[in-house]
């Protein structure tokens, strides 16, 4: 222990004194303010008195992590770019990771977003995603990361005259030194670097030490005995004990928060807190006891569900959570600057990582792992141990440890090599642990070998020196064959040893990312030109692909069906699927072989296969497995000796890696050319393969790959039926799926191959033996085992298997990548346009991930675009690449060339005139160099001719007999006629000879057969095919064909056919006929009711017939009349979608001068470009989301247009209900409690009936101009006497009625001792409202009378009726089309007959006041409104003390068309120049420069709407404004800042909307005027105003006006007495006019993530969340960033959406799966629009909900 004095002059001392006696201290107890302790004393013994050098003289005490410090204390820190050096940035949870497949090497390499952005990639095939887990990095400059390089600004490559080299023999002891030349290089005191250094490997040795103790395995003792006798780093073995539960991926938060609570006993709150800790940091300490029995039962407990717990003294826990916090500061270090540089200290920390432990270490003795360590490694490293120790920590330690490495490896290129031999000398040991031991898999430190394995430096060093290939393939074999013991892999490998398909190495997954490692690895050209060179690899590498052979073999179920299907072929074909990619990469090295080379790796190959097959080792089971036998076969007049095997009988394997190797060897065809095998002193391939071995050995080699394809036959024919799904599921992974290209196509290869090293006449025979159609193709149709469909079905596949031999030419021509890809993409759009991912589906799987693809897809297809909302990408094949199109292309299936075929026909008929039999004619293979130049030799064969005459022969003969061609034959005939046409196009002289001159059965020929089928009736859509045979044959053996083709004379089946088609033609012709004459008379009979019908529409019927046709009840069906109550089904909901001017910006005042002058023509969405602005103040959200603040709340209602009883709609509703008590787990799409259903038609969500009323026919509008009625009006209101009922439900402050306020009790009590069949439905909306308006007074503005009083709650006339039409004006807005006006755009069935239905509620409410009058109280209402609206001082007394003018006219327009629509003609006029007041007043305090500061809108230019607003506007603005001294001043001034042109502006812009929802109102409940209709070319105010009867205000000054001026000055004169008395009572805020719209997103989607700080944060809670969501504004529809999907929410229920971005090829990429990079397509998201502006989100997440039955709720859908 030290004194004070030596804890202060030594700060080693004083940390490790800190840090040894902290437990103790503690009390054994981790909390938040011991790490921060431990991070103050580390920092402190890291830089002495040297803080200064880190952090300002300025900055306080330390309490956190250093770089966070610094960041603040330096934020505008750049670090200068560095010539050479690269990026390194790691990689945290959610940032955006870019890779360019054009540039980068693989796929491992990629960018951050500065540095993509920073560099050009323009038109590159770019792949995007998120990081999901911390850990990768950034390498940009990394030169052997990229092919092709590029130019970064921040990371400017090296100068080629400073380039450094590289060190050729790094060790782990050899010095590190910089490579760059650093600018701003600090100097680091020595006395500095020695604390840092110091303190580094004190940290390093106390974690090291503290591991030494840590368990590999989770586990817990099962007595106090056993627990006690574990080992431990406390030295006074204190008997104070610690459980912790480890983290899985097997249990979800609520099973694990249930279950830590029950046996724990402890609270909701802390199961939970736990729980959380848990998932995010990897384990938690959930008890620490001295109680031992009761510990032992709690973890037994956790672990009955297979949860991991570990129960360890509390000591040695709570020093594992100090190493963790120590891993932590280390981690902070690498991010951290001494001064400007950032690389001493990642130096400082990894010279520490490279050296050995201290030797007086006593854990390295005591500890039993740590001895087997340092008996397996001489000296370790500390790196050696945290390697090996990883696995020891948990999830967040070791994402934190990872990047303490991954840091290490961004210093220069020699700490990269450094590290990789490091990792390299105990890789096996950390594939032991990943493999065996590791719990959480996902998380090990074996995928850091991605950062070593895939630069081609250093893995072609740790080749080299650590034999890091030759491990892996021993770790493979070892792994496979079961040698493990003690949770280790044995090395070397027990070849002797069989692998087990049911074993565990099978049944694990993890060992498809060693084959991956050993991918990456063979992938860099460096490594391939040594396995090229080095004929070790190959050696190595075959007894791993021997130990796969003919694994997991199948043979045939022939008599009953397979009772259990085993599953383990899955598991043998995931580890096929790995192997077969490393085969290929293996193989492909050889391009980089010398021809010896070549010759070599062949040779061992096929004495592999050769000694394998033979049974000369023990890889096959032997009990399986027979030798090799030859037996001989008759076919035509030669005997040929082939291999003895039935497939039908004995067992064949799917699985011969050393055949796909073979094939791959193969493929190197310019290193098997006549000219690269002379030098060797070789004719040709076939001389090369028989000189070291035989002609039987050859057919034993390619008899294997023969097998599977006549298995994959008979399973395709149905023969293996009786093996079940398992063999179907094979046959589907094998031939279909991903292993097509793999391994199908390689034994395909292998049997063209054939065909060129052997006789091919023998060739054809082993196959056809195989195939067991011997007999078949020399005239005996029958078979013991195939019946007659499946023997057909056998031909065709032994024909399609001919075909892909004799045609298919990708490997024979040694086609390039880009050739093969392009191939490919051809064939697959030769189908027909179709979307990229169709396209992907119809391409080899491999070609899907191919560089090459984006580039070859651009040069065969042209690309439209998606136009239209619901549309997608598609791509057309070229007209011009056509003409490559093989309908035999090998990887079509039957129906696909088929397709293909028809396709092409039709092309050529197009282009040819209308001739009906053209043909598609082969294109030759035109090999021109290789060992394939003799392929085209096989048609000389009398072998293929004989098939090609049987082939002919018996379809013919079959379809004689029965009279019809069955469907095989019809493909069977197809395929031989194909082969005649190839062997024709390749060796005409060869094959027409076979075809003219050698007679097979009754010694016809294959020409005389042509000529039978030419004119048979039955082969007539072969006709063109067999003409064109015929016709090339013709010009070589002109007088053979001749003699034999002969065009039969037309006798009586020709004139019988004839009939036929004459009779076909009369029956046609009758029938036309009848039809024409039906038709005649259905058009006599109801031709007078069509006349009656134009009739009633012109109004010339009795009112009776006037009445609108409502249709059935869609529930009972019975038509609707009024001798039963109905309504029209509809939906209430609260809403702030009305948007309130806010703060005056530049922005918004610009948007508001942008408006267009007629919101009834088409506006185009706005452009992509304006997306988030990072530029905007701090209160306002960049993505332009108007906040809660600035919008207006109201209730909207909406109809489906759907009607029903109301007796039906009870009825309806309890059988809801009925529904909800049967399913009572599901998320329902409508909540009962809410009243919610779905229309039962079109499942729209609804909670009201509303009244339906008839359309208006006509109306006693009193014919008198305006101000005729405005004096008449005043007058009657002088004379009327006074109305105490009435003016007793108007409020004193603004004259609004209190019948009409949501909660108005009186209302609620009168009507049901009132009931009739009105109220019933009236009482459905009472219903829903009353409530809503109780619960939402908070959001409302206007201010409820005090308790007790009438009129509380929603005032219906304002925030429901006025606020549905103003949404649905709203809606209107840039929608429509030249002629109409907004009322025409809008839907009668819907939109109308909803607004008649409100406002038939507004005047029930009304009459329920006035029941004894006989009027209802119609003209009392309409007297008391005329009164709020006259004050002028001609009402007798001044009960409305509130200014008209702070009230909203639009109301006033409502409350009249409930109770005196009649007149609404008449007030519409005084509402719009109320309206015009009102903008007036509202412009002025929303510009007022003095109150806003300087106006940041230019003023505007001159008058545009003089005709409108009169030659001077600022006239009628200060005389709106003159009643107030202050608001005149600001009118003033805001009109001379802006000018009369801008304000003109403006008014128009405000007031527009106002004339289109009175517009909307009076078609509602006025018929259509007879007024004329205006000039279409007009701006829509114009129209408006003539449309509607307004005077425009440029004529008020006629002296017709008089009475409405004086109106208007009252109105203004009350406004300016109370704004000069309570201005702030008196504000007025307009509506925002625009057309609104969603958050600005931007054009392209990863963008947003560039700044992810600023995009991403919450505005309410300031933080970035786990998932960030763009909100679309307070209707619950939102932007998931991350999975680019829309999620729209409704009251605890939600539904997903496809994003409005689509990728390149216009798609939609569900869940940024596919990780291209996305663009807004606006189409799209005007539709999205459209759903948020029409109020469709509950009814869009009902739909979803009801389409669905979840079982999780609706996150699950």
């Amino acid at each position: 222990m030290h004194s004070n004095r030596d804890r202060h002059a030594d700060p080693l001392a004083r940390l490790r004194f800190a840090i040894e006696t902290m437990p103790g201290s503690r009390k054994y107890q981790f909390t938040p303010s011991t790490r921060l302790e431990v991070l103050h004393e580390l920092y402190s013994a890291f830089w002495g008195p040297y803080m200064d050098l880190f952090l300002p003289q300025s900055y306080g005490a330390l309490s956190g992590l250093l770089s966070e410090a610094q960041k603040a204390a330096y934020p505008d820190h750049n670090e200068f770019p560095i010539p050479g050096k690269p990026c390194g940035r790691i990689f945290k949870k959610g940032d955006s990771c870019y890779r360019c497949r054009d540039c980068a090497i693989d796929d491992s390499s990629v960018l951050c977003a500065p540095c993509f952005h920073s560099s050009d990639h323009a038109g590159h095939n770019v792949t995007f995603y998120i990081a999901v887990q911390p850990g990768g990095v950034c390498d940009c400059g990394e030169v052997e990361a990229w092919k092709v390089p590029f130019q970064c600004r921040h990371h400017p490559p090296l100068d080629p005259s400073a380039q450094p080299t590289p060190k050729t023999n790094p060790t782990r002891t050899a010095p590190i030194v910089d490579s760059w030349t650093i600018r701003n290089r600090a100097t680091v005191p020595h006395e500095l670097r020695d604390y840092m250094s110091r303190t580094v490997a004190y940290a390093l040795d106390f974690v090291l030490d503290t591991l030494d103790f840590s368990p590999s395995e989770l586990s817990y003792p099962s007595t106090e005995a056993d627990l006690k006798k574990l080992p431990t780093a406390d030295p006074l073995g204190n008997d104070l004990f610690a459980i912790v539960v480890w983290n899985d991926e097997k249990h979800s938060f609520d099973e694990g928060i249930s279950h830590i609570r029950d046996s724990i006993g402890c609270s909701m709150e802390t199961a939970v807190k736990f729980t959380n800790q848990i998932d995010s940091e990897g384990r938690a300490v959930v008890d620490v006891s001295a109680t031992i029995p009761r510990l032992l039962t709690v973890a037994k407990q956790i672990a009955g569900i297979e949860m991991g717990v570990t129960v360890r003294r509390a000591y040695d826990t709570f020093r594992e959570q100090v190493s963790a916090v120590i891993i932590e500061w280390l981690m902070d270090l690498m991010q951290c600057r001494l001064l400007n540089d950032s690389i001493t200290l990642r130096e400082v920390v990894a010279a520490e990582f490279y050296a050995p432990r201290k030797k007086d270490s006593s854990s390295l003795t005591s500890n039993q792992e740590a001895t087997k360590v340092l008996a397996e490694i001489k000296d370790p490293a500390r790196l050696h141990w945290l390697f090996l120790y990883h696995a020891k920590l948990w999830k967040r330690v070791r994402q934190n440890l990872k990047r303490v490495m991954v840091s290490m490896l961004t210093i220069n290129h020699e700490h990269r090599l450094t590290v990789a031999i490091h990792f390299a000398s105990v890789y096996h040991r950390i594939i032991d642990t990943y493999l065996l031991v590791d719990r959480e898999a996902e998380s090990s430190i074996k995928y850091f070998s991605v950062q070593i394995f895939t630069v081609p430096s250093v893995a072609a060093y740790i080749t080299r020196h650590q034999n890091i290939i030759s491990r892996l393939l021993s770790i493979i074999t070892s792994f496979f064959t079961n040698n493990i013991q003690n949770k280790r892999i044995i090395h070397p490998p027990d070849l002797s040893r069989r692998v087990e398909v049911d074993s565990y190495p099978f049944k694990s997954k993890r060992f498809m990312p060693v084959f991956s490692d050993l991918r990456y690895i063979c992938t860099n050209r460096t490594i391939q030109e040594l396995i090229a060179h080095n004929h070790d690899f190959i050696a190595q590498f075959i007894p791993v692909c021997q130990i796969f052979m003919g694994i997991n073999s199948n043979k045939r179920a022939a008599t009953s069906h397979v009772e259990y299907e085993t599953e383990s072929w899955i598991s043998v074909f995931n580890v096929t699927l790995s192997l077969s990619r490393v085969v290929k990469v293996y193989g492909e090295a050889f391009a980089h072989a010398s021809a010896s080379n070549l010759v070599y790796a062949v040779s061992a190959v096929i004495h592999a296969i050769l000694s394998t097959c033979t049974l000369s080792n023990d890889q096959l089971d032997k009990t399986k497995y027979s030798p090799i036998a030859f037996h001989s076969v008759q076919f035509g007049d030669a005997e040929y000796h082939v291999i003895q095997f039935d497939v039908l009988s004995q067992w064949v394997s799917f699985h011969h890696s050393l055949h796909w190797l073979l094939a791959e060897l193969f493929k190197h065809i310019h290193l098997l050319s006549e000219s690269s095998l002379s030098q060797m002193g070789m004719k040709s391939l076939r001389d090369m393969i028989l000189r070291n071995a035989s002609e039987r050995a050859v057919l034993t080699v390619i008899d294997f790959p023969l097998r599977v394809v006549t298995m994959v036959a008979q399973i395709r024919t149905g023969l293996w039926v009786r093996n079940g799904f398992a063999i179907r599921g094979q046959l589907l992974h094998y031939r279909d799926f991903m292993l097509r290209e793999l391994c199908y196509d390689q034994d395909l290869y292998i049997l063209q191959s054939a065909f060129v090293i052997l006789d091919p006449n023998v060739v054809f025979v082993s196959i056809l033996d195989r195939f067991q159609l011997t007999q078949w193709f020399s005239g005996d149709m029958s078979h013991t085992v195939y019946d007659g469909p499946q023997t057909f079905s056998m031909v065709e596949e032994f024909l399609y298997i001919l075909i892909t031999c004799a045609s298919e030419f990708a490997n024979a021509r040694k086609l390039t990548p880009l050739e093969v890809v392009r191939r490919e993409i051809i064939h697959g759009l030769a189908l027909g346009p179709c979307s990229f991912t169709e396209l992907c589906k119809r391409v080899a799987e491999r070609i899907v991930d191919d560089a090459n693809l984006d580039r070859a897809l651009s040069l065969v297809a042209k690309y439209r675009a998606p136009s239209g909302p619901n549309d997608y990408g598609t791509y057309e094949l070229k007209e011009e690449m056509f003409e490559e199109v093989n309908p035999f292309f090998f990887h079509y299936t039957r129906n696909r060339r088929e397709e293909a075929e028809a396709v092409l026909k039709t092309r050529l008929v197009k282009a040819q005139g209308g001739q009906k039999s053209l043909v598609v004619v082969p294109k030759p293979m035109n090999v021109q160099s290789g060992p394939f130049t003799t392929l085209n030799m096989i048609f000389c064969s009398e072998v293929l001719g004989q098939i090609v005459f049987y082939s002919l022969w018996n379809v013919y003969a079959y379809t004689e007999s029965s009279g019809s061609i069955a469907g095989s034959a019809d493909a069977i005939m197809d395929q031989a006629l194909h082969l005649v046409m190839i062997g024709l196009v390749e060796r005409p002289e060869d094959f027409s000879r076979v075809v003219v001159e050698v007679p097979f059965k009754d010694e016809l020929t294959i020409l005389q057969v042509l000529c039978k089928l030419e004119f048979a009736d039955s082969f007539k859509s072969f006709k063109g095919k067999i003409q064109w045979c015929l016709d090339c044959l013709a010009g070589l053996r002109v007088e053979e064909v001749k003699e034999e083709r002969k065009v039969p004379s037309s006798g009586p089946a020709m004139d019988t056919e004839e009939a036929k088609k004459k009779a076909a033609k009369a029956r046609q012709a009758m029938i036309m006929q009848q039809f024409a004459a039906a038709q005649k008379t259905f058009l006599d009979q109801y031709e007078d009711d069509d006349e009656d019908d134009e009739d009633e529409a012109e109004g010339t019927t009795t009112p009776s017939k006037l009445t609108e046709p409502l249709g059935p009840c869609i529930v009972c069906q019975d038509e609707l009349d009024t001798s039963q109550s109905f309504g029209v089904l509809g939906f209430i909901q609260p809403s702030r979608i009305i948007k309130r001017m806010p703060e005056p910006r530049a922005e918004l005042l610009t948007q508001l001068t942008q408006i267009p002058s007629s919101l009834d023509r088409p506006v185009p969405p706005a452009l992509p470009s304006s997306g988030p602005r990072f530029d905007l103040p701090e209160d306002v959200a960049p993505f332009g989301v108007a906040p809660s603040e600035e919008t207006r709340f109201g209730l909207y209602g909406s109809v489906c247009g759907h009607l029903m009883h109301l007796e039906c709609f009870k009825v309806y509703s309890s059988s809801i209900e009925q529904r909800h008590t049967q399913q009572p787990t599901r998320n329902h799409p409508e909540v009962v409690e809410r009243k919610e259903f779905l229309c039962p038609l079109c499942k729209s969500l609804g909670n009201i009936v509303i009244p339906v009323v008839p359309k208006p026919i006509h109306c006693d509008v009193p014919n008198m101009p305006f101000w005729e009625w405005l004096r008449k009006s005043k007058t009657e209101l002088l004379a009327a006497t006074e109305d105490r009922l009435r003016d007793s439900l108007m409020r004193p402050q603004t004259g609004e009625f209190a019948c009409w306020s949501a909660e108005d009790k009186v209302y609620s009590e009168s009507t049901t001792a009132q009931a009739d069949t009105l109220h019933h439905i009236v009482e459905t909306l009472d219903n829903i409202i009353r409530p809503l308006s109780a619960q939402t007074p908070h959001l409302r503005d206007r201010p409820d009378p005090p308790l007790g009083k009438r009129g509380r709650g929603i005032y219906l006339p304002e925030e429901f009726v006025a606020y549905t039409i103003n949404c649905i004006e709203i809606a209107q807005r840039g929608v429509g089309e030249m002629g109409k006006f907004v009322c025409d755009n809008v839907n009668e069935s819907t939109v109308m007959r909803l607004i008649r239905g409100l406002l038939a509620y507004l005047t029930r409410r009304s009459q329920m006041e006035f029941t004894y009058r006989s009027d209802k109280g119609r003209r009392g209402m309409y007297l008391g409104i005329l009164k709020r609206l006259l004050t002028d001082g001609t009402s007798r007394e001044k009960l409305l003390t509130s200014p008209l003018l702070l009230r909203d006219p639009f109301t006033l327009l409502v409350e009249v068309a409930a109770v005196a629509p009649e007149m609404l003609g008449f007030v519409t006029v005084l509402g719009y120049y109320a309206c015009l007041a009102r903008t007036a007043i509202g412009l002025v305090d929303f510009l007022n420069p003095i109150r806003n500061g300087a106006g940041p809108l230019p003023p505007g230019g001159e008058s545009v709407y003089a005709d409108i607003f009169g030659e001077d506007v600022s006239v009628f603005v200060l005389s709106v404004c003159r009643h107030s001294v202050m608001l005149e001043q600001a009118a003033e001034v805001v009109l001379q800042h802006y000018g009369n042109g801008r304000i003109e502006q403006l008014m128009y812009a405000h007031t527009l909307p106002f004339l289109r929802c009175a517009l909307l109102l009076q078609r509602a409940v006025l018929p259509p005027p007879n007024t004329s209709h205006p000039d279409p070319s007009l701006p829509e105010y114009r129209r408006l105003l003539h449309i509607l009867g307004i005077p425009p205000l440029a004529d008020i000054s006629l002296p017709q006006f008089d009475s409405l001026r004086n109106t208007m000055l009252g109105w203004c004169s009350h406004y300016g007495l109370e704004h000069a008395t309570a201005p702030k009572r008196c504000g007025i805020v307009l509506d925002l006019p625009d057309i609104h719209r969603l958050a600005r997103l931007p054009d392209i989607l990863d963008s947003v993530f560039i700044r992810n700080s600023d995009a991403l944060v919450c505005q309410r809670c300031e933080t970035i969340p786990t998932d960030p969501a763009v909100c679309g504004g307070a209707v619950g529809m939102y932007f998931l960033v991350k999975r680019s999907m829309i999620l729209y929410l409704y009251a605890g229920s939600g539904s997903f959406s496809q994003s409005p971005y689509l990728d390149v090829h216009g798609e939609f990429d569900y869940m940024m799966r596919r990780g291209r990079r996305q663009y807004l397509h606006p189409s799209r998201y005007e539709e999205i629009r459209k759903t948020w502006l029409s109020h469709g989100i509950p009814t869009f997440t009902a739909r979803k909900l009801d389409g669905t039955i979840d079982s999780g709720g609706w996150d699950t859908v």
